[in-house]
């Protein structure tokens, strides 16, 4: 590990760098942003690196797919600062917006499966065919001021027909319509629902989102995995600190 220079189990800066795949300057960047703790001098002004430093280096490579660089940032910062609660509190909120992430998989994938039985169920109905907003209203059991709201959102985008002005929903504006209302009643804002409701017309329906869900589904598992070898980096860097 580079250590053969040194008996000490002191380091080089190309030490540790070589150790983790790095150059020098990546090194002495982190260093400088507080990841690293800050490192001794040589007599002739050389930095000198630790295992200590090795250990907070590896910690934090290993959070960042987990957490993403900023988090890993702040969590070694906080490190290098003995401040062990900070250190905790943004480990636990990294995990919350995990789980968030997680249910909101769930909700969608839920709504989606409740529009694609609306949608079975209304095969030889009216429900997904044009309609207007009072029998949309109705459908959905929500007020007519209620869809003008989505509509002023975005998440609906009925025409006007040219003769009386009224809005026209269109088989594609009430899959929109019944998706908003099945967030919705998930407790999702609209603002939340809004990235939705641009990839199910994106993506030309609900079908060939499936195939997205899996892919998000998949990062949810990576990240969680990351989280775990992340952890067990960070254990190991405040066991360090711990003998240091």
């Amino acid at each position: 590990m580079g250590r053969n220079l040194q008996t000490s189990g002191k380091l080089r800066p190309v030490d540790l760098a070589r150790r983790h795949g790095l150059s020098t300057q990546a090194v002495r960047n982190y260093e400088q942003a507080g990841i690293l703790p800050t490192a001794e001098r040589t007599a002739s002004g050389y930095r000198v690196y630790t295992p200590l430093h090795e250990r907070a280096l590896a910690a934090f490579l290993a959070l960042v797919p987990g957490h993403g660089h900023a988090t890993a940032t702040a969590v070694m910062q906080a490190v290098n600062r003995d401040a062990v609660d900070e250190v905790f509190r943004l480990i636990d909120e990294s995990h919350a917006r995990l789980l968030h992430d997680r249910r909101t998989l769930r909700a969608v994938e839920d709504a989606l499966r409740g529009l694609t039985a609306d949608a079975a169920a209304a095969a030889d109905s009216a429900v997904f065919r044009q309609t207007f907003i009072g029998p949309l209203a109705r459908m959905l059991g929500v007020r007519p001021a209620t869809l003008r709201k989505w509509e002023d959102a975005g998440l609906v985008r009925p025409r006007r027909d040219p003769v009386t002005g009224y809005r026209v929903y269109d088989p594609a504006d009430v899959r929109d319509a019944h998706l908003v209302h099945q967030l919705r009643r998930g407790g999702y804002l609209l603002e939340q629902i809004a990235p939705l409701i641009a990839q199910v017309r994106t993506a030309g329906g609900v079908e060939p989102l499936e195939g997205a869900l899996r892919d998000w589904r998949g990062r949810l598992s990576d990240r969680g995995r990351a989280m775990l070898r992340g952890a067990a980096a960070l254990d190991a860097c405040l066991r360090e600190r711990e003998r240091d």
